[in-house]
């Protein structure tokens, strides 16, 4: 055997013999460690009833819709039901009055309390009332309206005798203002369901209001008409509003006809001929210009 294949076994068996060495070594330092015990916080657990399904309005809430799940006491919401036989004390019936997710808990605001029945007043917070107004398909925002959302209500008037302060009336303008701002929707028609999402035309909007709010609804419909217009979703600061009258449509009639007569005769409406050519033929057009 040549003497550098000799050598060269003799190098590669030292270094597999140190391989085998350091991995011995690191084996055992794995083996050594303890093993890592993740510990979960040693909180306090409670009980607490959600719903099985997802529950709406109106809907008449039985025991197997329901079941008990532990939750952590620190966390539970105020007014849960922490067993479902808590729940059907009295032997009485409970309704659903405000829509219900899935495994969310079951609060006491939202179902009827014994023997009650799931009625408008039930939504209705402490201290205010429920108004209805009536509107139409233009008045009620075609009805893209539901329960739940947040509305502003505007007063119109037609012309009419205004008194004033010393004496004596004045004839007013036809105008509009902003009456309300920012008040949540009850029900559209006999619908209440705050989870709806399909939009219907209807006849009436039931608003909440408190009673001053109420006085000036009742007032404001037997000297002019009620709109509605849709918020949005999340927008709780009032919006700047002020008076509109015919003056400011007359101004922005005005600035309309200002801009057709600075335009001159190829304003809107009028013709303009167009050459168009095409290979060796030549057509005309006349077509009418559109405005920007």
């Amino acid at each position: 055997m040549r003497v550098s294949s000799v050598i060269m076994l003799s190098v590669a068996l030292v270094f597999g013999l140190i391989a085998a060495f350091l991995a011995k070594i690191w084996l055992d330092q794995q083996a050594s460690q303890p093993d890592v015990v993740i510990q979960r916080p040693n909180e306090e657990m409670g009980r607490v009833v959600v719903a099985n399904k997802p529950l709406r309005f109106g809907m008449k809430v039985s025991a197997n819709m329901l079941r008990e799940v532990d939750w952590p006491k620190s966390g539970i919401p105020k007014g849960a039901y922490t067993t479902k036989k808590t729940m059907f004390t009295d032997g009485g019936k409970r309704v659903v009055l405000a829509a219900i997710a899935a495994n969310e808990p079951v609060l006491k605001a939202k179902i009827t309390g014994p023997g009650q029945r799931a009625t408008l007043s039930a939504l209705v917070a402490e201290g205010l009332n429920a108004v209805s107004i009536r509107v139409n398909d233009v008045l009620g925002v075609a009805g893209f309206i539901l329960p739940g959302e947040r509305v502003n209500v505007l007063l119109t008037q037609t012309p009419r005798q205004e008194l004033q302060p010393g004496g004596g009336s004045k004839e007013a303008g036809a105008h509009t203002d902003v009456l309300l701002q920012n008040v949540r929707v009850l029900a559209v028609d006999q619908l209440a369901d705050d989870r709806s999402e399909k939009p219907t035309l209807v006849k009436t909007v039931t608003i909440e209001v408190d009673t001053e709010q109420a006085q000036k609804l009742a007032l404001a419909n037997a000297v002019g008409t009620l709109s509605l217009a849709l918020r949005s979703a999340g927008s709780n600061s009032p919006n700047r509003a002020r008076r509109i009258t015919m003056t400011d449509l007359r101004s922005d009639l005005s600035l309309s006809r200002r801009v057709a007569k600075l335009a001159g005769p190829s304003a809107v409406g009028s013709a303009v001929n167009i050459i168009v050519t095409r290979a060796v033929e030549r057509e005309n057009y006349s077509v009418l210009r559109e405005s920007r």
